[in-house]
């Protein structure tokens, strides 16, 4: 390590560096680390690549370079990846786990706008603008009807995941009536949130709003299919900001056409959804471009976060955001 820090490459689009990185944080950067390149490593095949024998950490966000077995033979100094964006399953593979690499993602950072859009939509949901909205649209003026309201409104949430805790723990402060479906979750943990823990058939059954906040691993997908749709009650909505892979979207498409129920989409399976798709067309289902998640501005927060994180590396420090690879199997 140089006296001016480890001695570091960047690797993600090269059109993110800017978001991630703007000029204050950039130059917080250069305080911390040695950057052996100012470009991105976006290849292995790149000018960038002929840095990573000297490469000590790797600085990394969306579009950043697998790190699996062969860019870990071409970076025998490789100690530490610090991912500045969410989930690191894409980038750090078998190998670089294996090598024993310390990894530190802003996660649990990027956790806060879609516990925010959680939330949001949510309260939405419970006075049904959304299908409101589209009426209004095409002449039908109904203020009041399908509004249920906090009072009496059960939401489920499928998933105590960091967004899923988050939003467990705003909603029961503002007393909803929460309900929780994790088979890996400590009971008294829920418990101590303020919420009920339920089976999954049980939660769909009794919910008025079903939110999910699961990974996808083999385990749940397609765990919302049609015969849990077929549990929900009539009126209620099904909130998707975790993975497009847990729902059925034929059987999606079914219910939301029937009218039985709405949806309301930030993810899907396939994502995009095809411009003709049903589930754009229905007034009771309403679909965002995976906006849920960190946007604009808040993109140079979870750069300024991997500052932080370099500078705690360097004077030995414990990480905030350092990742578990053996929770692997439950983080999305």
């Amino acid at each position: 390590m140089s006296a001016r820090g480890p001695k570091a490459l960047l690797s993600m689009w090269s059109d993110v560096v800017g978001e991630v990185l703007p000029p204050a944080v950039r130059a917080e950067l250069d305080q911390v680390v040695e950057l052996l390149d100012p470009r991105p490593l976006t290849s292995l095949d790149d000018q960038v690549a002929g840095c990573l024998p000297e490469a000590e950490v790797l600085i990394t966000s969306w579009g950043a370079v697998p790190i699996g077995a062969e860019l870990i033979a071409r970076a025998p100094r490789l100690r530490a990846v610090f991912h500045a964006a969410g989930s690191v399953k894409g980038t750090v593979l078998d190998a670089g786990w294996r090598s024993g690499l310390v990894v530190t993602s802003a996660a649990a950072l990027g956790a806060q706008p879609v516990i925010e859009y959680t939330v949001a939509v949510i309260t939405l949901a419970t006075h049904r603008i959304f299908p409101l909205a589209q009426a209004y649209r095409h002449g039908e003026f109904v203020p009041v009807r399908g509004r249920r309201g906090r009072p009496g409104t059960r939401v489920g949430i499928v998933g105590a995941s960091a967004i899923g805790r988050g939003v467990i723990e705003r909603l029961v402060a503002d007393d909803w009536d929460v309900a929780v479906y994790d088979p890996v979750a400590d009971p008294a943990s829920i418990a101590e949130l303020g919420a009920r823990q339920l089976e999954l058939d049980e939660l769909c059954a009794t919910s008025d709003i079903v939110s999910l906040h699961a990974p996808d691993v083999p385990a749940t997908r397609l765990m919302i299919d049609a015969r849990r749709l077929a549990l929900m009650r009539d009126g209620a909505t099904l909130i998707n900001t975790a993975r497009g892979a847990l729902v059925d979207h034929d059987a999606l498409r079914a219910e939301c056409a029937s009218g039985r129920i709405d949806a309301i989409l930030d993810v899907t399976d396939p994502e995009p959804l095809a411009p003709d798709d049903l589930l754009l067309q229905l007034p009771n289902v309403f679909c965002s471009p995976h906006a849920a998640g960190v946007q604009g501005t808040e993109v140079a927060s979870l750069g300024a976060f991997m500052v932080a994180e370099l500078g705690r590396y360097g004077r030995g420090e414990p990480l905030q955001g350092a990742v578990d690879h053996r929770l692997l199997p439950v983080l999305a």
